[in-house]
């Protein structure tokens, strides 16, 4: 049987059935981040534009966290690590006006 999950490379890539995981299928936040951010392409401004625009932070925001602590890997906690980071960050630099 081969060991697995020891070194620090295993836990970056591998869950705990030993496979390599760096993208995994969707999960609800995520698709619902993926159709509110593309209705809000379609709807760009007034309410419904300001309500889909919560609703895609929010849930992508869910989706980081999610990651962030319920990974299967380093990588896979990293990433949703990267992309808290940057929602919080995107939102500090728009409401302090130095983004359109």
């Amino acid at each position: 049987m081969e060991n697995t999950g020891n070194t620090f490379v295993d836990k970056t890539f591998r869950d705990s059935d030993g496979n390599i995981v760096l993208a995994q299928m969707p999960n609800l936040p995520l698709i619902v981040w993926i159709v509110t951010s593309l209705l809000a392409l379609v709807f760009t401004t007034g309410k419904i534009n300001t309500v889909l625009d919560v609703l895609a932070n929010g849930s992508l925001f869910t989706w980081a966290w999610l990651e962030l602590f319920q990974g299967v890997n380093y990588f896979r906690r990293a990433l949703g690590l990267a992309v808290f980071i940057g929602i919080i960050a995107s939102k500090i630099i728009s409401y302090n006006g130095l983004s359109s």
